[in-house]
């Protein structure tokens, strides 16, 4: 039933797909794939069964993380309905830090509590996002000077930053992990019925949102939640894959530095207890230097990287030149972007952007008949 393929590749790690030409005229099959992975000495071999869509006499390339190879035959195309690009199963959440946010969900509006700090910052952060959204408008309307932007504030905690997003005119999405959290946030909108219409909030991790949608959004704001991420590369492809070419991307975090645990964990949690212990943890800080790397290699480039410093006994924030201790960080998406794609496979089921290299594919298909 099945008909084999030679497959031509290059580099001394792969992933392979086994396939054939299917014989009949269904829209739709079933297909047996098995996927080959190099590891030392050995293949491992895993078998799968999945649902493709195909049409007639097209090429079928398969595209990894390394290397790309043709299979030219005058096969038919397979091809996913949509592409998905990174996996619920790869998650940045951690799980240790939902229970420590968990416990905290019922204090987020209390502005004299814990999260006193955060609610301060909003005179910093608003500002900082809304003047560098403002540069890529021509007018905007008074009083709603983001109206028609979609935003996604990742972390959104109780909303302490998405209702001023949405005040601002913004349709603002507020994705955050704990449950709680989203319940506490959306009590608090329900108080005002033009913020009940601009802001939606849902209960979920940034790779769900990934799965459902890509360039949808405008701008994407992660505040005070990189440090708080299992795995920040893959959570910049995430913020990168959800924003729209040429969209922003904010985040304020804390550096990595000595002064940073002097202050930001000894000081701040363990003697002033401003926020409470466990609350951070200095190996997950990240350098302005090494943000920006992140950054640029996922395609976003820096416009900006500014130091914010927070004061104990005002309550206040400031901008400043040092970023020792917190900064912030915006970025903009490229116009066009080549999404990174670790380990899986993109199909492309569009020839027209082949048909120059008709000598490749000639090339090709004389050594898949040998």
């Amino acid at each position: 039933m099945w008909g084999g393929s030679r497959l031509s590749c290059s580099g001394n790690r792969f992933l392979g797909v086994v396939l054939s030409r299917y014989r009949g005229t269904q829209t739709e099959c079933t297909r047996l794939i098995t996927s080959a992975v190099y590891s030392e000495n050995q293949f491992s071999w895993t078998p799968q069964t999945k649902s493709w869509v195909f049409s007639e006499y097209r090429i079928m390339w398969f595209k990894s993380y390394r290397m790309t190879f043709a299979c030219l035959n005058r096969i038919k195309i397979y091809r996913y309905p949509w592409t998905r690009l990174y996996s619920t199963s790869r998650t940045t959440v951690d799980s240790s830090e939902v229970k420590t946010f968990l416990a905290l969900a019922h204090r987020w509006w209390d502005e004299q509590g814990i999260y006193a700090p955060l609610h301060s910052m909003n005179d910093l952060r608003v500002p900082f996002i809304r003047d560098n959204l403002l540069k890529t408008v021509a007018d905007h309307q008074p009083g709603k000077p983001l109206s028609g932007m979609k935003i996604l504030d990742v972390g959104c905690g109780g909303g302490l930053l998405t209702e001023p997003l949405g005040r601002l005119g913004a349709s603002v999405t507020g994705i955050d992990p704990v449950d709680e959290n989203i319940k506490t946030a959306q009590q608090h909108k329900s108080f005002d019925p033009i913020l009940d219409k601009r802001i939606e909030y849902r209960a979920c991790s940034l790779e769900e949102i990934v799965e459902e949608t890509t360039e949808a959004f405008d701008a994407v704001v992660a505040s005070e939640v990189v440090e708080h991420v299992i795995d920040l590369e893959t959570f910049i492809q995430c913020c990168c894959q959800v924003l729209k070419p040429g969209g922003s991307l904010f985040i304020t975090t804390i550096n990595k530095t000595q002064l940073s645990y002097a202050l930001g964990i000894v000081f701040a949690e363990q003697i002033a207890g401003i926020v409470p212990k466990g609350t951070h943890t200095w190996e997950k800080f990240v350098s302005p230097e090494k943000l920006e790397s992140i950054l640029e290699s996922n395609g976003l480039s820096v416009q900006s990287v500014a130091g914010m410093l927070y004061n104990p006994f005002s309550g206040y924030w400031h901008w400043s030149e040092n970023t020792s201790l917190n900064y912030a960080a915006h970025a903009v998406k490229s116009g066009v972007q080549d999404h990174p794609v670790p380990d899986e496979f993109v199909f492309k089921g569009e020839t027209e952007e082949l048909r120059g290299q008709d000598s490749t594919n000639a090339g090709a298909q004389e050594e898949l008949k040998k």
